[in-house]
């Protein structure tokens, strides 16, 4: 299952990405927001980051104009590696070495159809479980 959210920024892509989401038939659940209100992009970023910790999803992607105030929040909990992505070099770096449990996306930095391809890429990319990568995932949860 993948959780979602955006801010008001955000919204037009997350409806974008639930539509391709829906024609690969893969299950995500939508955290808002639900209208292209101006909100706050704290919100979605914690309520994402909540959802993978609580293993109700198992990935996530979350969007707001630029995908950073986003990722910042998310990244904020121990256990979430949110990567912020303009690329899909990035995004399957991110799977395979860092094992990254959140997409960040800036709706006002790329296009709809490369960030199709960007969640694509996140999603259909596993995690390497190399031993060097394994341990520096970790060493990313050491305080």
């Amino acid at each position: 299952m993948i959780a979602i959210g955006s801010d008001h920024g955000g919204f037009q892509l997350k409806k974008a990405i639930m539509k391709h989401l829906e024609r690969k038939k893969i299950a995500y659940l939508d955290f808002g927001t639900y209208e292209e209100m101006s909100t706050d992009y704290p919100i979605y970023g914690k309520k994402v980051a909540e959802a993978i910790l609580s293993k109700e999803c198992e990935r996530g992607i979350i969007i707001c104009g630029t995908g950073i105030g986003i990722s910042i929040m998310a990244n904020r909990y121990k256990g979430i590696r949110a990567a912020l992505c303009s690329d899909c070099f990035s995004a399957e770096a991110t799977r395979l070495h860092n094992n990254a449990n959140i997409l960040a996306l800036g709706t006002r930095v790329i296009g709809e159809g490369l960030a199709l391809k960007i969640v694509d890429t996140f999603l259909e990319t596993p995690f390497s479980n190399d031993e060097r990568h394994i341990k520096r995932v970790s060493m990313l949860s050491d305080e």
